[in-house]
């Protein structure tokens, strides 16, 4: 496998060398805070990355302040009491993108998050407490507690909230396969997530670098470059 130090080397050339590419690092992930994010904040942002998913986000970003009011600002206790009346409503509510299976996807989330915060204290002290070293483990969690949350939706609600992981991103994986990894074109099997997982263990080892920072600087070492 291709060392992460010349994976960087050519990240670096490609946007203007090392200076250029670290500001196109997002913030480093903060443990601290992520474990202080409030449960209502978790789910909206499990809402957002399920409405995203095969929809333009530019929309889900303008309709986003009604999200938050039909949704009652996402508190879920407040929804897990909400009659059948309320979430019949939702399908004729224009604030919102009005997606049955969608919709009652935040029903069944809220209690997923109710449910982990009454294991862990909170959702985001539950996040802030799992390896990155293991996060084909908590995909899988994701997939299987909570309501589509599955594949690159989970990938996304996790770089959003600010858990530090990876995301099998077209880039990524085309940075991968490039390094020397037998996966497929896109990752889908737990065989694939497994090996992705294993390589970025072994290039955390050596860079020392979050994941987050991995991901990112792997998915700019190769594909268009935008600012040639």
């Amino acid at each position: 496998m291709t060392s992460f130090k010349t994976i960087r080397a050519r990240a670096e050339k490609r946007k203007g060398g090392p200076r250029a590419l670290d500001k196109l690092m997002p913030a480093k992930p903060d443990l601290k805070r992520l474990a202080k994010l409030g449960d209502d904040r978790i789910l909206a942002e499990m809402t957002r990355r399920v409405f995203c998913a095969g929809f333009a986000w530019s929309v889900i970003d303008s309709k986003w302040d009604g999200f938050e009011a039909a949704f009652l600002h996402f508190q879920p206790a407040k929804l897990s009491f909400q009659p059948e009346d309320y979430w019949e409503g939702l399908l004729r509510d224009a604030r919102i993108v009005r997606n049955g299976a969608k919709i009652m996807s935040v029903r069944d989330n809220a209690a997923f998050v109710q449910e982990i915060a009454k294991e862990h204290g909170s959702f985001g002290k539950f996040l802030a407490k799992w390896p990155s070293s293991d996060e084909i483990g908590l995909l899988d969690l994701l997939n299987k507690r909570g309501s589509r949350l599955g594949g690159n939706t989970g990938q996304m609600l996790l770089r959003f909230v600010g858990w530090d992981g990876f995301v099998t991103s077209k880039d990524v994986v085309a940075c991968l396969r490039d390094a020397g990894l037998d996966i497929a074109e896109e990752v889908k099997s737990k065989g694939d997530l497994a090996k992705v997982q294993a390589q970025f263990n072994a290039w955390a080892e050596e860079s020392g670098l979050p994941y987050t920072y991995l991901s990112r600087i792997c998915a700019l070492s190769v594909g268009e470059n935008s600012s040639e």
